[in-house]
């Protein structure tokens, strides 16, 4: 799998090939069908496939106070462009000349000139150019004048909807990970170095991995039941896992911790992945210590319940 950024030179071996062209973030039901149909033309034409995805996401670009809503990391991305099939990821840096390039120069200049791709696969409402002022019958018109066969892929529809990136936003932020995972195909999963904390864990004989969530979108505070991947081992952990901002303690400060079942090691400074699987309960504050270490052992039998149970 290459990764490829739009300013630098597009490798030779890699002209011809089929784009899939949309945001991805997520890489949902939907984004996986577009993805998909472009391998699948890859394969049947013997061409190369790459996906290509922006950074940052255009509404990041022209709305910078957004709350953060990110379901992946570019990273994350190329792990699942890989697993799909494709041959490389090619992101653009979404910036103030991208987003001033009027779409006719997008598909003569940049997809058909800089990229020379044979074909493009997009979603059906996917738009693109200055104001919004391309769209997949433009492409198709103006693709063909450099041989440049574009084909879109309808919506996917699940439970009588369309399967989006904001159906999963409001899944996550409702406390409903398993509505996520449905949509995804795969549970939420948050990555970052796991950073030291004051210890407290520890003390209560529940040492955790803390994690930072940056641009992610925040699910519903609460404690969960989750899997871990810890960077450079390929078997995954389970274990209970608190996201909020720990209202027993001061000051609050919002962490995804994470206590992994009888595993003991060092996880400071590695990169770890964590799983949502189920939403246990909300944060609370208790009445003491003692109260608290009791309900983390109920949250870690439930847990280990559900986890077995799901497994």
């Amino acid at each position: 799998m290459e990764r490829l950024t739009s300013d630098q030179p597009l490798p030779a071996h890699l002209r011809g090939s089929i784009l899939a062209l949309g945001n991805f973030d997520g890489f949902h039901l939907g984004h996986q069908a577009v993805v998909n149909r472009a391998i699948q033309r890859g394969f049947h034409e013997r061409r190369r496939v790459i996906v290509a995805t922006f950074d940052p996401h255009p509404v990041r670009f022209f709305k910078p106070d957004l709350p953060n809503f990110y379901l992946t990391t570019l990273d994350q991305r190329e792990r699942l462009f890989a697993h799909a099939g494709a041959d490389a990821m090619l992101v653009f840096r979404f910036d103030a000349e991208l987003a001033s390039t009027a779409a006719e120069d997008f598909i003569n200049g940049i997809l058909a000139e800089q990229l020379g791709v044979a074909g493009v696969v997009t979603g059906a409402d996917f738009t693109f150019g200055r104001g919004r002022g391309g769209n997949v019958e433009l492409l198709r018109e103006l693709g063909r004048n450099h041989d440049i066969i574009a084909e879109t892929v309808s919506p996917v529809m699940l439970d009588g909807a369309p399967v989006s990136s904001s159906r999963i936003r409001h899944a996550l932020s409702a406390g409903e990970p398993t509505t996520a995972m449905h949509l995804l195909t795969r549970p939420f999963a948050v990555e970052g170095i796991v950073e030291h904390g004051d210890a407290r864990g520890r003390i209560l004989g529940y040492p955790t991995a803390n994690v930072r969530l940056a641009q992610y979108q925040r699910p519903q505070y609460g404690i969960y039941a989750v899997r871990v991947r810890i960077e450079g081992d390929e078997q995954d952990h389970p274990g209970v896992a608190n996201f909020g901002i720990r209202p027993m303690f001061e000051p609050p400060r919002e962490l995804l911790e994470a206590h992994l079942f009888d595993f003991d090691g060092d996880l400071y400074d590695r990169r770890i992945e964590v799983d949502l699987i189920a939403f246990l309960r909300r944060e609370a504050k208790f009445d003491g210590i003692d109260r608290l270490i009791q309900q983390i052992r109920f949250d870690e039998a439930e847990a280990r319940r559900l986890l077995l149970l799901l497994a």
